[in-house]
């Protein structure tokens, strides 16, 4: 059944407290290797803004992030709050293997596939069980997080850093389920999967580039 936009509106909620204890639970994960990530205090502000701004940087990202966002409120509660928790939390555990220097193949084609699929089942509106979804999200959150990781800028604080692209995942995560609130109505439902349909095929592209 579709979750009108109480049932939405609840979900947000949900999502605003669990998004903060996704959060602190990914801070603590990176604060953990704290004495292999530092770097001069001064790229403290400056590591924080970077990480901000880099899942922001790439439409891959962007459209991705944003996918999860979109599924979650097409499927309601407790998917609206769910998958956009999952994703960060995990995201943060492969940024940290990227921060480390642990090499993930395939990094740039999982990307790509990860627009691809959840493009599609945004398109197709797919209801798999939670589980099966959240797995989903949780897989291409590591290569999305990696890809993040490996990125540090010289000179900037690691801890800092991960903790702005943790919120800004957060961030777009929210934008796609504010989004997502329109799938209370017909013409929301019809924009929702044809936005799915534009990820895939803009998904499609990254892989083609991936490749080239």
């Amino acid at each position: 059944m579709s979750a009108g936009p109480a049932a939405s509106g609840a979900g947000c909620h949900g999502f605003s407290r669990a998004g903060r204890a996704a959060a602190i639970v990914a801070g603590m994960i990176v604060a953990a290797s704290t004495p292999l990530l530092a770097h001069d205090q001064g790229g403290q502000a400056r590591g924080f803004v970077t990480g901000l701004l880099h899942p922001v940087s790439g439409l891959d990202h962007v459209l991705a992030m944003v996918s999860v966002g979109l599924w979650g409120a097409q499927l309601g509660a407790p998917a609206v709050w769910m998958l956009p928790v999952a994703f960060p939390m995990v995201m943060a555990m492969g940024g940290l293997l990227g921060l480390l220097g642990v090499p993930l193949p395939g990094v740039e084609i999982g990307i790509a596939l990860s627009a691809i699929l959840l493009g599609f089942v945004v398109m197709l509106e797919a209801r798999p069980p939670l589980m099966v979804a959240a797995a989903l999200v949780s897989v291409f959150a590591v290569f999305h997080g990696h890809a993040h990781g490996i990125e540090l800028p010289p000179g900037e604080n690691g801890l800092t850093y991960s903790m702005g692209f943790v919120v800004a995942t957060g961030c777009l995560h929210g934008a796609g389920v504010v989004m997502g609130l329109t799938h209370g109505w017909r013409a929301g439902r019809i924009a929702l999967r044809l936005s799915g349909a534009v990820v895939t095929v803009a998904g499609l592209a990254f892989l083609w580039r991936a490749f080239a």
